[in-house]
C-alpha cells in the first residue's frame, strides 16, 4: 500500500507568502504608475491639439480679453477640477494655441494654484462634521490659502519683471526636444486617430477627462497604510525645524505630484496631534514651489521654449518671494498668519465672510 505524504499547508502569515504578496502589490502600483504616466502624456498631446478649436470659444465665452481674467479663470476652474495641476497644464495648451499670451499663461497658472488649496479647506470640514475640533479641521485649510495668496500674489510682480525682461529666457531643459520627438512618435498613432473621429473641440476634452484620471491614478498609487504608522506620521511627530518642514513639503509634493494631496494629508496629522499650526508654514511653501515639476514636464511635451519659461518664471518667483520671508520676516509673517486663521476659525461670521471673499474675489477678477 502506497502512503501519501501530508500536504505541507503554507500559512498565510508564512514568510514566502508575505514576500510573494508584497511584490505583487508592489507590482500593481507599478503599472498603476506607469498607466498614469502614459495616460499624462497622451492627454497633454490631445489637449494640444483641440486647444486650437476650443481655444477662441473659452476665450469669448469666459471673457478672457486681459491677463487679469486669466487669474480669475485659472483660480475658479482649479475649484471646478479641486486641482491645480490639471488647469496649469492647461493654461499652457491655450498659450501654445495662442489663446492667451504669456502673461496670461502666468496669470492662469497662479489662479490654479489659489484654488488648489480649496480642497485642504473642504477636507477640513469633513472632518469637523465627523466631530472632530473645530480649530484643527478648519485651520490648515484657512492657514493653506492664506499662505499660498500672500505668497502668489506678491510673486505676481516678480514673475511680470522676469518675463519682460527675458531674465530666464535662455535657461532650458537640453534634449527637451529629443524627448518630445520620441514622445510624439509613440503616440502620434492615438493622438491621430482621436483627432480623426472626435475632431474640434471633443479632443480638447477628451485630452482634459485623461489627464483628470491620470491624476487620480496616480493618488492611488500612493501608500495608503495608517498614518500613525507611515514615515510621514513618523517624521512629523520628530521634526519642528524651519528648514527641515520646507524639504519636508517639498519631497512629499514631488512623490505625490500633488500640491493637493500634500496639503491635504497635514488636516488628518492635526487632528491626530502630529503636527501644529505654527509648524506647518514652511512645509506649505516648501509645497508650493515643487508643485509645478509636472507643469514643467507638460511645457516640455508641448515643445514650445516660451511656455517652459513661464512655469520656470512661476517656479522661481514664488521660490524667491518664500525664501524672503523664511529668512528674514518669518517670525512676523508666521505671527500674522496664524492670528488670522484663529480669528477666522473662532467666529462663524468672519469665517463666512472669507469663504465668501475666495468665492468673489476670482469671479470679479475675471468680469473685470
Amino acid at each position: 500500500m502506497v502512503k501519501l505524504k501530508p500536504v505541507v499547508k503554507v500559512k498565510a502569515n508564512h514568510p514566502l507568502v508575505s514576500l510573494v504578496s508584497r511584490i505583487l502589490r508592489n507590482a500593481f502600483r507599478l503599472v498603476i504608475f506607469l498607466t498614469s504616466l502614459w495616460l499624462f502624456i497622451l492627454a497633454i498631446s490631445l489637449m494640444k491639439e483641440g486647444a486650437h478649436e476650443l481655444g477662441p470659444f473659452i476665450r469669448d465665452t469666459f471673457l478672457i480679453e486681459a491677463p487679469i481674467n486669466s487669474l480669475g479663470f485659472g483660480w475658479l476652474l482649479a475649484y471646478a477640477t479641486m486641482s491645480g495641476s490639471p488647469v496649469a497644464a492647461t493654461s499652457l495648451t491655450f498659450f501654445d494655441a495662442g489663446v492667451i499670451n504669456d502673461i496670461g499663461a502666468f496669470n492662469m497658472i497662479t489662479g490654479s494654484r489659489l484654488g488648489a488649496s480649496l480642497i485642504v479647506l473642504l477636507i477640513g470640514f469633513v472632518y469637523m462634521l465627523r466631530g472632530r475640533g473645530r480649530s484643527e479641521s478648519l485651520g490648515i485649510g484657512v492657514l493653506s490659502l492664506l499662505v499660498t495668496g500672500t505668497t502668489y500674489l506678491v510673486a505676481l510682480g516678480i514673475g511680470y519683471w522676469f518675463l519682460q525682461n527675458g531674465t530666464l529666457d535662455g535657461v532650458q531643459i537640453q534634449g527637451g526636444l529629443l524627448l518630445s520627438s520620441v514622445i510624439e512618435g509613440f503616440f502620434y498613432p492615438i493622438v491621430d486617430f482621436v483627432v480623426q473621429t472626435f475632431p474640434g473641440w471633443p479632443t480638447f476634452f477628451l485630452g482634459l477627462s485623461a489627464l483628470l484620471l491620470s491624476f487620480r491614478l496616480f493618488d492611488s498609487f500612493l501608500p495608503t497604510e495608517s498614518l500613525r504608522q507611515s514615515q510621514v506620521g513618523r517624521v512629523s511627530r520628530l521634526v519642528y525645524r524651519l528648514v527641515v518642514m520646507f524639504l519636508l513639503g517639498a519631497l512629499v509634493t514631488l512623490v505625490s505630484m500633488s500640491v493637493s494631496v500634500s496639503l491635504s494629508i497635514l488636516v488628518p496629522l492635526s487632528n491626530r496631534g502630529f503636527v501644529r499650526r505654527e509648524n506647518v508654514i514652511p512645509y506649505i511653501m516648501g509645497a508650493n514651489i515643487i508643485t509645478f515639476i509636472d507643469t514643467l514636464l507638460a511645457a516640455v511635451l508641448l515643445q514650445n521654449p516660451r511656455a517652459f519659461t513661464v512655469v520656470l518664471v512661476e517656479m522661481t518667483s514664488v521660490g524667491l518671494v518664500s525664501a524672503v520671508i523664511l529668512l528674514f520676516f518669518f517670525g512676523r509673517y508666521e505671527r500674522i498668519m496664524l492670528g488670522l486663521v484663529n480669528r477666522l476659525v473662532q467666529s462663524n461670521w468672519s469665517l463666512a465672510i472669507f469663504i465668501l471673499a475666495i468665492f468673489v474675489a476670482p469671479l470679479i477678477l475675471l468680469l473685470l
